[in-house]
């Protein structure tokens, strides 16, 4: 039996949980300072989680972050990171207060950052928190894929990919989170699937937007009917893409035809909440105005990460090589109508 703990008790980071706990690990789910309430709401409803609507396993058990005293985070085998992209220096200035060792972290956390000027993935960004921290020799992992998490905590068959230079590393991790339903890959292509797990959220909402940008002349109840044509030549448009962005930012281009790539891009098209505001925009609204008047408390992580690195693609990238990626960040970051040159 390993010792588990994931903090952050938002959808993924309770769904990740089943799986640990099914594989008898001993599992602590830790919600983060802001999710005291979230956290009291499962415990007073016996481990049912009221954002993902299903029961949690009675074996995992649920703390605030306040409770997660120092008895708790001795011995740990492996903590998961399941925080916002926005909390990843929150998470890395705690972890550093009580280790001063090496650590095995698995990042369940997507998405890319703009540090002096270079892009740089959430693997490094917390690395060098944690190094500048004092904590030099933390093993950090990231996982990728078509893993969303209501149909884990319901137990549906899904397949992961864990990342890391160290292969040994994630198939150590893999020991203990694998199961039946659950099954798991490895890549030492640490940098490749972070950048295609990140960047699938854009190129999502693109895909989301499929119908209203199938035709400029047709009625709606047409391109209702027909617009999976363009929704797939946009899907093939997008991995492309994601392909070259890959190894421009120093990764493996074939990574993007795996399951953090094509398989990721797959089912976050296929429903989610980046595809949601892709189809709003595809029907012509303005991103704060859909966002303000369909999606205002909704996380839309795509979005966020177009904000994020927006400004540096829009300056440095050329558009004939990233006409799609630029299009929707223009859309984003600009706030302008979402249009793509056929």
């Amino acid at each position: 039996m390993k010792k588990i703990v994931i903090i952050g008790a938002g959808a993924m980071g309770s769904a990740f949980a089943v799986p640990c706990a099914d594989n008898s690990n001993q599992v602590f789910l830790v919600g983060s300072f802001l999710e005291d309430k979230l956290i009291q709401e499962i415990k007073s409803l016996n481990n049912f989680h009221p954002v993902l609507k299903s029961q949690l396993p009675e074996n995992i058990k649920v703390l605030k972050f306040s409770e997660f005293d120092n008895k708790l985070k001795e011995n740990i085998d492996l903590l998961v990171v399941g925080v916002s992209s926005k909390g990843i220096q929150w998470i890395g200035d705690e972890i550093s207060k009580f280790y001063k060792n090496t650590i095995d972290i698995l990042l369940l956390t997507k998405g890319l950052a703009v540090i002096d000027d270079k892009f740089e993935t959430l693997a490094e960004k917390l690395n060098k928190i944690l190094i500048k921290n004092g904590l030099k020799n933390s093993k950090i992992s990231a996982v990728g894929g078509p893993c969303l998490a209501n149909g884990l905590v319901n137990r549906i068959n899904s397949s992961v990919v864990l990342a890391n230079e160290n292969l040994d590393i994630v198939k150590n991790i893999g020991k203990m989170i694998s199961t039946k339903y659950y099954s798991t890959e490895y890549s030492n292509d640490l940098i490749g699937v972070e950048v295609c797990a990140a960047t699938k959220n854009i190129y999502s909402m693109l895909i989301g937007a499929s119908e209203g940008l199938s035709s400029n002349s047709l009625d709606n109840q047409i391109k209702n009917k027909y617009y999976l044509n363009t929704a797939a030549s946009l899907a093939y448009k997008s991995v492309s893409e994601m392909k070259i962005l890959t190894k421009k930012l120093n990764g493996k281009a074939e990574t993007a035809y795996g399951l953090s790539g094509l398989g990721d891009l797959y089912v976050s098209s296929a429903g989610g909440r980046n595809s949601k505001m892709g189809y709003y925009l595809g029907q012509g609204h303005l991103f704060k105005e859909a966002k303000e008047k369909f999606m205002k408390d909704i996380t839309v992580e795509g979005a966020d990460l177009a904000f994020e690195i927006g400004p540096k693609i829009l300056q440095e990238f050329d558009k004939k090589e990233f006409p799609l990626l630029i299009s929707v960040i223009e859309s984003i970051y600009n706030n302008k109508k979402l249009e793509i040159c056929w």
